[in-house]
């Protein structure tokens, strides 16, 4: 099928409202689609996908999922492995927790709508540990640690996490040199890479994606969260993963990926993605080389170019909170009430025990928008920009339940809130300062590793709150002002310019030109059976380097306020919204001089949160409060956030004096 085809489907897929513009994608020819040509390296032996698009499609995925292998996913809270996941990923019912007394589950869940990509990103820490715990037969299964780890969460932080991450040391069940441990590892490891390989479609339908990789669980000071997620282009990956235990900075783990993946295997290309800024005590984008001494130190410019060329994404958000801005962390977001979104009261893990930390709340440093903008600095003084971060998110559940990011019978993600499903009777499922996490959106030609692994690279990607808005975003110098008529505007989008992720190109010689921005969204186009939310808003956020002093601002350039709300007592949403929205955008405070970048943030309509949903669930009748039980207290606080805008951010586009 050539692209026109591709366009078409994506015309039904999204209904006839953004057909005008999907149709652009019979403007430009595609590659060839049963040869191997394609607009990037191809790494690996597969069919060609049959709805090849030379315009790119979007492709919503999760690259954040634990499994019943993962430390902190134990067997109160998941019993569901890789396997589980992918098919949950795809579509498939899952049973969870509560168990009965054969350990079988008492309760299913499943998406609404199958996911078209995920990557499993179970702890590289302790993956040997835990499968030796949970194995029955030999000593150390009754070790004190594995009874810890197998019947208490609280001990299991202490005596299993704490001494790995904290102390960086491995128990005696691990033998000499902690090679049992590793032994043990490379088995898990081996499982979870053939899980992946069970769940790619290798067909010409290209139905569904997986990647291979893990999370590397670094923790500094008192608890502050530098983790970072590892995702492969392929099949071709390192013996073992590494793991915060053996690498003490993130340094390290670049050099560990770049000898034992990039040098030593042929095919073999990876990055990382850092996530929960929000909990590093302002610590993630400082020098990756903090350790365990916590010495901040400086950026200097061979780690700028290393972090730049490891790192080129960043999660927005999850469900343990969002990480674009914050209104209470200094007054420079005062004014930008969208950056109350889904806010966690401190900035790092150690916060929620109280014999570790006081809270604290978090400082700009824990945020995406100021790391972009200090990115600009290092730019200017470094000539290379550590920073340079496209835009995704992510889920971080624990329950093996990639893409569950309804709000409505939320269960819960497990982790570092309560274990998804449990019963709740009269108390919330899940923390209720956590919420369901985000989605990860990548504009590809094809559903492969190679075209999605490219398109992260390029950071052609965005990321979403949950819900599945569609969202184009192009940079150049001559777009035409009707361009959001023309039925050619993604060919013209990609021809005049660069699209979210890319650099501006230097401005015409002998111009005073200024940039213009293709603004395009469109309402998530759900299932047949079910609406969604319509759009209220697109917003531009720029950021700007100018002398020394670093400077930002918020634009609507299309839609705006429009009185639309919600019942928090019915969760009925009333009030217009749109369909579509869409806006070509000149800069008028454009100086050639100035470094800044630019990105979207598109707000839908408002709709009840989780916790909202479940506080009605239960009748809670906050006019009566001596009938609210102790558990409930929260649905009737002035803290309860009942309400959200569910929302989209794109990575930026960049412009630079040197081009």
């Amino acid at each position: 099928m050539k692209s026109g085809g591709a366009a078409i489907y994506v015309c039904d897929m999204f209904r006839s409202s953004i057909c005008l513009f999907t149709l652009a994608a019979m403007a430009l020819p595609s590659l060839a689609v049963g040869g191997q040509e394609r607009p990037y390296a191809v790494t690996e032996e597969r069919a060609a996908c049959a709805d090849y698009d030379a315009l790119r499609r979007p492709f919503f995925g999760d690259t954040h999922v634990h499994t019943a292998y993962s430390f902190d996913a134990r067997g109160q809270d998941t019993r569901n492995t890789p396997r589980e996941a992918y098919r949950f990923a795809k579509g498939e019912p899952m049973g969870i927790q509560p168990y009965d007394e054969n350990g079988n589950p008492t309760r299913t869940i499943k998406i609404d709508r199958p996911l078209d990509w995920t990557m499993v990103s179970d702890h590289a820490e302790f993956l040997g540990e835990v499968r030796i715990c949970r194995t029955p037969g030999t000593w150390s299964y009754w070790h004190p640690v594995c009874i810890a780890h197998r019947n208490s969460g609280e001990m299991n932080k202490i005596m299993l996490a704490a001494y790995g991450l904290i102390l960086k040391r491995r128990w005696g069940i691990c033998g000499n040199d902690n090679e049992t441990c590793f032994d043990v590892t490379r088995g898990v490891w081996g499982e979870i890479q053939a899980a992946a390989e069970e769940a790619y479609d290798r067909s010409t339908s290209c139905e569904f994606t997986s990647f291979v990789g893990y999370e590397w669980t670094a923790s500094v000071g008192e608890g502050n969260n530098l983790h970072r997620n590892v995702l492969f282009r392929n099949d071709q990956v390192p013996d073992l993963p590494v793991s915060w235990i053996e690498t003490p900075t993130a340094m390290d783990l670049w050099r560990h990926l770049q000898e034992d993946c990039v040098d030593e295997i042929d095919g073999c290309d990876v990055f990382t993605i850092p996530h929960n800024s929000n909990l590093s005590g302002g610590l993630m984008f400082q020098t990756a080389r903090v350790s365990g001494d916590f010495v901040p130190g400086v950026v200097d410019a061979e780690e700028a170019a290393l972090r730049g060329r490891w790192e080129p994404l960043v999660e927005m958000m999850q469900h343990k909170g969002d990480s674009e801005c914050d209104v209470l962390a200094g007054s420079i977001w005062a004014d930008d009430e969208a950056c109350g979104f889904e806010k966690l009261g401190y900035d790092r893990f150690g916060a929620t025990q109280s014999s570790w930390t006081e809270r604290q709340q978090a400082a700009p440093s824990n945020f995406v928008r100021d790391a972009l903008k200090q990115g600009l600095r290092h730019d200017s003084e470094l000539g290379s920009n550590p920073l340079k971060y496209g835009i995704i998110a992510s889920t971080d559940t624990h329950i093996a339940a990639p893409g569950l990011v309804a709000e409505k019978d939320h269960p819960g993600h497990g982790g570092a809130g309560k274990g998804g499903g449990a019963e709740a009777g009269d108390a919330f499922p899940d923390e209720p300062e956590f919420g369901p996490g985000g989605l990860a959106v990548v504009w590809a030609e094809e559903n492969t590793r190679d075209s999605l692994f490219s398109a992260m690279q390029r950071r052609e990607t965005y990321g979403t709150s949950g819900t599945r808005p569609v969202v184009r975003f192009f940079g150049g110098w001559e777009y035409a002002e009707d361009l959001c008529t023309d039925p050619a505007l993604v060919a013209k989008g990609y021809a005049g310019g660069v699209p979210m992720g890319g650099d501006l190109t230097a401005p015409p010689l002998g111009d005073a030109a200024a940039p213009r921005f293709v603004a395009w969204a469109a309402q998530d186009p759900g299932t047949w059976d079910e609406e969604t939310t319509p759009l209220q808003r697109i917003q531009l956020v720029k950021g700007w380097l100018e002398g020394r002093e670093l400077y930002e601002k918020v634009i609507d350039v299309a839609g705006g306020p429009n009185g639309a709300g919600v019942d928090r007592n019915t969760c009925e949403p009333h009030g217009a919204g749109a369909q579509s929205l869409c806006a070509v955008w000149t800069d008028p405070d454009f100086d050639p001089r100035e470094r800044a970048f630019y990105y979207l943030r598109v707000l839908e309509n408002p709709t009840c949160r989780w916790s909202q949903y479940f506080c009605n669930e239960k009748e809670v009748d906050c006019d009566d409060p001596a009938s609210v039980p102790e558990g409930l207290k929260m649905c009737c606080s002035d803290k309860h956030r009942a309400v959200i805008q569910e929302r989209a951010w794109t990575s930026p586009i960049w412009y630079s004096p040197a081009g």
